[in-house]
This record gives structure tokens, sequence and C-alpha cells, in this order.
């Protein structure tokens, strides 16, 4: 990946609705030169699609709720079944498997406590689960920031 690359992730990552036209006159370079770096990008799996960002409390979803998961059981097997389990649940955005004192985090965004509380219920059905603990989101400050690809 070189510096011309970066730019275009740069671009994309700001507004992906932007025409390759658009794009490659942001980035100085021919339409069909763009393309065919676009493409290259994507089969090298740099880039993974495009989608439109919704707000959350627009469509009724006014609650970010992180959960922390600590469990006794780390088999691969065991991990596997979990993950399986958890993107059954819509409402989880994300889950990440994590060092230190707990063992996965996951975003959930849900309508209000009784969203959650019915999210809760069914993570928590049919795993044994050691510990789990949700940290109320209040205010999101900063998110879903462009990456620093110049790093």
């Amino acid at each position: 990946m070189d510096n011309l690359d970066r730019k275009i992730l740069d671009v994309l990552q700001r507004d992906a609705a932007l025409s390759q036209r658009e794009i490659a006159e942001c980035v100085g370079m021919s339409q069909n030169a763009l393309w065919r770096r676009l493409k290259r990008l994507e089969e090298g799996g740099v880039l993974r699609g495009a989608r439109m960002r919704i707000d959350p409390a627009a469509v009724g979803l006014d609650l970010t709720v992180f959960v922390m998961v600590r469990t006794r059981n780390h088999s691969v097997e065991w991990a596997e079944a979990f993950k399986a389990h958890v993107a059954r649940i819509p409402q989880v955005s994300e889950m990440h498997r994590i060092g230190g004192d707990w063992d996965y985090m996951l975003k959930i965004v849900t309508s209000g406590m009784a969203g959650y509380d019915a999210v809760y219920r069914r993570l928590t059905t049919g795993f044994e689960l050691d510990t789990v603990t949700g940290y109320f989101s209040m205010e999101t400050m900063l998110e879903d920031r462009p990456l620093d690809v110049h790093g």
C-alpha cells in the first residue's frame, strides 16, 4: 500500500457516498486508475464494503451499554459457541475478546432499560457465565472516527 492508496482510504472514510469521479479528483488521479486501485484494495481485504450510518436515537435506540463478560471456560469450542450465540442477538453491535480482568466486551445498542433487560436475559440464557457487568453510556463523545492510515 502506498501513499496514494492511503489518500484514497482517507477520502472514503470521510464520505463513502462520493462518486468515483469525485474521489479521483480529491486524490489527483484519473477515474480509471482509481477504479483499478479500489478493486485491488477490495480484493486485498482492505476495503470491506460501504454502508450508511444511522443515528441510533433517531430510530428509537437511545441506550448504549458496554457489557463486560467473565467466564471460567476458555476452550476454543466454548468461545466459538458463545460467539455464535452472541451473533444471534441483533442489538449487539460489537463483540471483542479482550485481555485483562474480563474475557469479552460487547457493545449493545437498544431501546431503554427494558430493551437492555431483554438482551441481558437472552445473553445469559444457555451459557454459564461467571460475571456479567453493564456500563451504561451517558453520552457518546467521539464515535466512528476515521482510522489514521498514515500511522
